[in-house]
């Protein structure tokens, strides 16, 4: 029996964005075709949502697919989209068990029609819910702050902007992830220690932690452990070690 996560941690972020890497890696270790380390990487999204479900995780982002993977192999491609039709055909009861939304970032109408359907079908059905599974898909920060200044040119050419009036949070509604609040954690999986395009500009205070672990294999000891070190960071947002105690900060 697995002990679980609820009350084991006094500090809880609300906001966990995760780059799923390191799928064609484990493959390779186990002599398997990419495509099976991907299905295998899709089998352990279901085990980290159960995490993010026992700790009561408001939002849990993943970075699924960004917008230079179109650039692999055909067949990869499409086997990922293949595997994230599986994946809301087969796992949407778990999100209605878990009161869990999807919500997709990134740029949809790029994405097979048949992708778009689906999952505009399990949003409008999780709609409802409190918590937010977040895919990120056909996801890039880059895209994301040019998709967000044509929003602002158009807003200021309709008189509904004035530019020298702009600030942060204007321009943080404009953001794929306009309605979630900036991740407080990020983890990277495989080894690899860069944000490869990833949610840049939210990320700005997240604090970020690299795993060794092929996704396939960062299991619920892995992420309570990265939970550990989240709660033992202490979050200054520019200010000093000595302010943050005199005036703690909520997440």
């Amino acid at each position: 029996m697995q002990e679980p996560l609820t009350n084991r941690f006094s500090v809880i972020p609300r906001h966990i964005a995760i780059i799923m890497d390191g799928n064609g890696r484990w493959a390779k270790q186990h002599g398997l075709p990419r495509v099976e380390g991907h299905r295998r990487g899709v089998i352990n999204v279901e085990n980290i949502l159960q995490c993010a479900s026992e700790i009561n995780l408001e939002v849990l982002t993943l970075f699924a697919f960004s917008s230079e993977n179109w650039n692999r192999p055909r067949e990869e491609v499409d086997a990922l989209m293949n595997l994230l039709s599986e994946f809301l055909t087969i796992k949407e009861p778990l999100l209605h068990k878990n009161q869990v939304r999807l919500r997709m970032i990134g740029r949809k109408q790029e994405l097979p029609a048949r992708v778009v359907e689906q999952l505009e079908q399990v949003e409008s059905r999780t709609s409802q819910y409190p918590r937010t599974l977040a895919l990120a898909l056909n996801y890039g920060s880059r895209v994301e702050a040019v998709d967000a200044a044509r929003k602002l040119i158009a807003m200021a050419q309709a008189g509904a902007l004035d530019p020298a009036a702009l600030d942060w949070d204007t321009f943080s509604r404009c953001l794929y992830t306009s309605d979630l609040p900036d991740p407080d954690l990020v983890i990277r999986t495989s080894g690899e220690s860069r944000l490869s395009n990833f949610l840049l500009l939210q990320a700005a205070y997240a604090e970020i932690i690299y795993s060794p672990l092929n996704w396939p294999d960062f299991d619920r000891k892995a992420f309570a452990e990265a939970l550990e070190n989240f709660q033992n960071r202490e979050r200054r947002y520019g200010m000093t070690s000595e302010q943050i105690a005199s005036r703690p900060l909520p997440l």
